[in-house]
């Protein structure tokens, strides 16, 4: 690949260029440091967009585009899906859900497969939001897999995290359970043209009066949206901004960002690590037959290991 050449033509819009460079990303593939050296800078809003199967995600994202298109903005999606366990890619592929937006040269979206990582994204997600924020786009939207209780690994990725509940679904609760009322910047009640969406919006104000805040910290405001219908809008837009000047008007923001490069550094050498002591069927047969104890085990990789 000719570095230069693909990054100015994904800047100026073309967008095999864009999935050229992320992919080249994904893959760690040699030309890894120079795109990184071409795509450094950008100031983009990071939005991250979590919450269980169902409660209108995707469509949410769609009607998001909508309203920055709306702004003049260039918007790009990283679409987190669960990998099939028999090609190994984005199985569910939401972005047949935002299909309204296929023709815009300003927008970008894909499909990401997680490859087996947990949390809620793919492995190399903080990467790519890198990336797309260097090709000068000016909000990158992240849509998790929607797993349920594993979803905190976005709150390290995105600036602002939205929390997305649906009235009737049973997930006020399993919030709480899963600890998602610490990790979300806004709250959105997705359907609520349905019954129930007023209970929904009491049930997370009894929650967030459990929580703890000190003075000065940010106080999660809860949005109603019918995102099909494009209800709700222009509260979240602004929500967003709002979050986004508190965050950059105490240094937060620059903060948030060095805890997520370290963040992607560790993970970075974890996965390192994994490749250079593997386990081997041997040794898990001779742990499983009780020959030796896991402890023992562990000793060998290490001691056995690149």
């Amino acid at each position: 690949m000719e570095v230069s050449g693909t990054v100015a033509s994904a800047r100026a819009g073309d967008r095999r260029a864009v999935a050229r460079l992320l992919t080249a990303v994904e893959n760690r593939a040699p030309e890894g440091p120079e795109i990184a050296a071409a795509t450094k800078g950008g100031d983009a809003v990071i939005v991250g967009v979590t919450g269980s199967p169902g409660v209108g995600k995707s469509t949410l994202v769609s009607a998001l585009i909508g309203a920055w298109r709306a702004q003049g903005r260039r918007v790009a999606v990283l679409a987190v899906d669960p990998s099939s366990p028999f090609s190994g890619g984005a199985l569910l592929g939401d972005r047949v859900r935002m299909a309204d937006h296929a023709l815009d040269r300003d927008v970008y979206i894909r499909s990401v497969a997680t490859r087996g990582h947990l949390g809620g994204l793919a492995a190399g997600t903080g990467a790519a939001v890198r990336l797309l924020e260097g090709l000068g786009f000016d909000a990158v939207i992240v849509e998790t897999v929607g797993v349920g209780q594993a979803e905190v690994e976005i709150a390290g990725l995105a600036d602002t995290t939205l929390l997305l509940l649906a009235p009737g679904m049973g997930d006020a609760i399993q919030a709480v359970k899963a600890g998602v009322v610490e990790i979300a910047d806004l709250y959105v009640v997705n359907k609520a043209d349905r019954p129930g969406a007023d209970a929904a919006v009491r049930d997370i104000r009894a929650m967030m009066s459990l929580v703890r805040r000190g003075p000065g910290e940010w106080r999660q405001p809860i949005v109603k949206t019918v995102a099909h219908q494009g209800e709700g809008l222009d509260e979240l837009v602004a929500g967003i901004a709002k979050h986004r000047e508190w965050l950059a008007g105490s240094d937060r923001l620059a903060a948030r960002r060095r805890d997520r490069a370290a963040a992607e550094i560790r993970a970075v050498v974890e996965t390192e690590l994994r490749r250079r002591y593997e386990v081997t069927d041997e040794l898990a047969e001779h742990v499983a037959a009780g020959e030796i104890d896991v402890a023992e085990a562990a000793r060998t990789v290490l001691e056995n290991g690149a």
